[in-house]
């Protein structure tokens, strides 16, 4: 039987993992629709190999270079407003990877239209995950989680209570960082900040790596996803990266999962779940096995951290300025308008604000709520940063 299948983000990271994937299992997977931000030469060549007859390309400039070349067998778009009229008919697998707090709405769009959706967008989940259980509890859409330990997790509670949890640890390599000195943070040029050891990822989420703040996102998701309190949620730094969560059950039972540093694992699995389907991977590591190199984390030298210690178990929208200032703030370092100590310690400084500090009792509300708040935060950041000059 043929799957029919949407990518949200086809053209970044994840996006392009995924299409590798089904390029191999071609026949049995007809893609209804593909989403990109910029990239539209990638994108037409993957709906050219595909044969997809929708696209949608958000960012305006992009859009207009596609409309030139008058394509008249694709259907081409701008923004989400008519995903309702091209899904007629209920998808088999959505994958949603676009990135940032922008990933959120069409997410939200696209679940009633899919059976399966699996999401590798952290702001999405951190912001609006309320809304998004919502509508999968709703639609009957099952949910899989898509980051390396997220997916861990999952796999690992498969034939387990929630209840019956008394621990999870969730490792961080430590990023391009680990071994540099915090004397030298102020100094860090964008080439180190992105120069992942282990990993291919964008620049975004590199620099996320670098700080950390890639780990208070992924507690922030792990409480949400499986509605634990924070206390049941730690991290270790693990170099290697072959371990990617650990979970400790009440019963004196713990369950490590690990696997190569390859995303393609855990997306191969949340598109096959189930099915009989093998993936090629490397041989057991013993090496790696033989030195875990498993540590705390250095609150000092990443400050990003204590962040998770101002979280309430109650949702409330400090979780979602958290995500948004960070958002801009990596903007900022990349444009070279901050420097890298800047990124936590401005983010540090903003939640303790006055007209800030009353959101931490505030609920998260609807997406334009969301998007308002996400307006008001960029403006306060860069009232801050304009201080530094």
């Amino acid at each position: 039987m043929t799957n029919r299948i949407a990518i949200l983000g086809s053209t970044g990271s994840i996006g392009k993992t995924l299409i590798e994937i089904i390029k191999k299992d071609k026949k049995n997977f007809k893609i209804e629709l593909l989403v990109a931000n910029k990239n539209h030469q990638e994108l037409l060549k993957q709906a050219k190999f595909f044969n997809v007859k929708n696209i949608i390309i958000t960012n305006k400039k992009s859009y207009s270079e596609l409309k030139k070349k008058k394509i008249s067998d694709i259907k081409i778009l701008n923004n989400f407003n008519s995903i309702d009229h091209i899904l007629k008919k209920r998808l088999d697998y959505v994958m949603s990877s676009i990135t940032g707090i922008s990933g959120l709405e069409p997410t939200l769009k696209i679940i009633k239209h899919t059976k399966k959706i699996a999401i590798a967008n952290k702001e999405s989940i951190i912001c609006g995950w309320h809304l998004i259980k919502k509508d999968i509890d709703k639609y009957k859409t099952l949910f899989i989680p898509v980051d390396s330990e997220h997916f861990s997790i999952f796999y690992a509670l498969k034939g387990n209570n929630i209840k019956n949890i008394e621990k999870i640890y969730l490792t961080a390599s430590g990023g391009p960082l680990n071994k540099i000195s915090k004397k030298k943070f102020k100094n860090i040029k964008i080439s180190q900040a992105i120069k992942h050891p282990n990993w291919k990822m964008g620049k975004k989420i590199s620099i996320d790596s670098a700080t950390l703040m890639n780990k208070v996102f992924e507690i922030i998701e792990a409480k949400k996803i499986f509605n634990l309190s924070y206390n049941k949620l730690d991290i270790l730094v693990h170099p290697s990266s072959y371990i990617h969560a650990i979970t400790k059950f009440n019963d004196g039972m713990i369950k490590i999962i690990l696997h190569d540093t390859n995303m393609k694992i855990p997306i191969f699995n949340s598109l096959y779940e189930n099915n009989d389907k093998n993936i090629k991977t490397d041989k057991l590591n013993l090496k790696k096995l033989n030195y875990l190199n498993l540590k705390k984390v250095n609150r000092e030298k990443f400050p990003s951290i204590n962040l998770i210690k101002k979280l309430q178990d109650k949702d409330t929208l400090l979780e979602t300025i958290i995500v948004l200032a960070n958002d801009e703030l990596v903007n900022l370092f990349l444009l070279k308008k901050i420097n890298f100590n800047d990124i936590v310690n401005t983010l540090l400084k903003l939640i303790e604000m006055k007209d800030v500090k009353k959101y931490r009792q505030k609920r998260p509300g609807n997406l334009k709520t969301i998007i308002a708040l996400n307006d008001f935060i960029r403006k306060k950041i860069n009232k801050i940063i304009n201080k530094y000059d």
